[in-house]
């Protein structure tokens, strides 16, 4: 109870000193600013509250705001959709402490890796809890590595994306989408803070990564739910993908992610060439990445005579 109470409580200052107070609709006072962002009681007085009890809900105490306060806080912090659901995972687990059950084991269903093995030529992930890499297809493990070949313990995007250098040599955009993965990770360990193995991530990323720790030390949030990543891949040069995400009715602790390339672009051309030397032929084999290296060679050679 007392980590979830200085969670809120960090979460809430800094959101308020990320408000411009020009732009929250306040008369201005004449008084000098000291420090960036709202004052507790313009806060207090943009959700229609007391400065006494935001005060007392910005140290974390044991208060139980209703939902229509909770959203006037929201409104007066400016937070978006997702800053919006960490608020509530928050104050909700602060106002009232239930005990959780531990969580078992993730497991995707045989219809899923189907459907992922189906999209022919797009790449698709199936992420979990705490960013886990559940499952994904062939064009994805070409797209970006294969989490099969990890250690179970490693097989998390946040951590493929901060502690493995080829990650890093991977994305044009690293320093983009690794704080995409910190925020998303925020959001994700609100909705659960006694989850164990969530906390031991967290440690192992923080104690390895000074721009994850710094990054995570901001309180920031973020809900993935679609993007582009622009990368540079080993076998076929630059290209941009988009993603788009699916939610699964069958378990709302699992996304389905879908990579794709805009018809007729340089991108679509190199995931289409990467299929090629990913996905069986009709003979039901793949090109080895030996020959996958080569090729691409050979493809890059050409492309410069050309």
């Amino acid at each position: 109870m007392a980590e979830t109470n200085r969670e809120l409580a960090d979460f809430l200052r800094r959101a308020r000193s990320q408000v411009d107070p020009s732009r929250a609709g306040l008369p201005p006072d004449g008084r000098v600013r000291r420090v960036p962002g709202l004052r507790r009681e313009e806060v207090a007085l943009l959700a229609g509250v007391s400065t006494d009890y935001y005060a007392r809900l910005e140290q974390g105490r044991r208060i139980m705001p209703s939902p229509a306060v909770v959203e006037a806080v929201g409104r007066a912090l400016g937070l978006d959709d997702a800053g919006r659901a960490h608020l509530h995972d928050l104050i909700g687990i602060t106002a009232t402490p239930v005990r959780r059950r531990a969580r078992g084991v993730q497991r995707v269903r045989p219809g899923l890796y189907q459907l992922i093995d189906a999209l022919d030529g797009e790449p698709a992930l199936v992420l979990g809890r705490r960013t886990d890499v559940l499952a994904a297809n062939q064009m994805a493990k070409a797209l970006f590595t294969d989490f099969e070949r990890l250690p179970p313990r490693h097989r998390n995007y946040a951590r493929w994306m901060f502690l493995d250098d080829a990650a890093r040599s991977l994305f044009a955009d690293w320093e983009v989408q690794a704080r995409a993965a910190v925020e998303n990770l925020r959001l994700d360990a609100g909705r659960d803070p006694d989850d164990q193995a969530t906390a031991a991530l967290i440690a192992d990323l923080r104690e390895h990564s000074r721009e994850f720790a710094h990054w995570w030390d901001q309180h920031r949030v973020h809900q993935r739910t679609h993007g582009s990543k622009r990368l540079r891949h080993p076998l076929v040069g630059e290209l941009t993908v988009e993603y788009e995400t699916l939610s699964l009715p069958g378990d709302p602790d699992m996304t389905l992610f879908v990579y794709t390339a805009e018809a007729g672009s340089s991108s679509k051309r190199a995931l289409d060439l990467l299929a090629s030397w990913t996905l069986p032929g009709p003979g039901g084999d793949a090109v080895s990445p030996r020959d996958r290296r080569a090729d691409g060679r050979r493809a890059v050679d050409d492309a410069d005579r050309a």
